[in-house]
């Protein structure tokens, strides 16, 4: 007897009776993978979120379902979970910029005050 499911996946697979269901052996999970997305050529990749899948080929496969079905895309990255090289929290120090280099940041130049003055005397004569 085949099985019958409201998921078409699950009648594609043409499960019977005899299948083995239930739980899976350590070597059996399905790996995570993080889903990139990008929405115009040109544009950066933004993270959408993820799947599970057994392999890269099959995280793409359903990536594109799960992400492409009603949005725009142009591209897709999968990416393993397990090769995403993370920082930890307590070495947050790094990111810190130092006295001497606030020219580096674009919020450390106040000219919007100097413009918006020169636009008003602009306007007035």
């Amino acid at each position: 007897m085949i099985i019958k499911s409201l998921d078409p996946r699950i009648d594609r697979a043409a499960l019977d009776d005899e299948s083995k269901v239930g739980e899976l052996s350590g070597n059996e999970h399905f790996q995570t993978y993080e889903v990139f997305q990008q929405v115009k050529r040109g544009t950066h990749h933004q993270h959408v979120g993820n799947v599970h899948a057994p392999n890269a080929e099959m995280a793409m496969l359903f990536a594109k379902e799960q992400y492409c079905r009603r949005g725009a895309a142009v591209n897709l990255w999968v990416v393993k979970t397990a090769d995403v090289f993370v920082t930890e929290y307590q070495d947050a120090d790094i990111f810190e910029t130092t006295e001497d280099k606030l020219y580096r940041d674009p919020n450390s130049y106040k000219v919007m005050d100097r413009i918006n003055a020169f636009k008003a005397r602009n306007n007035n004569a």
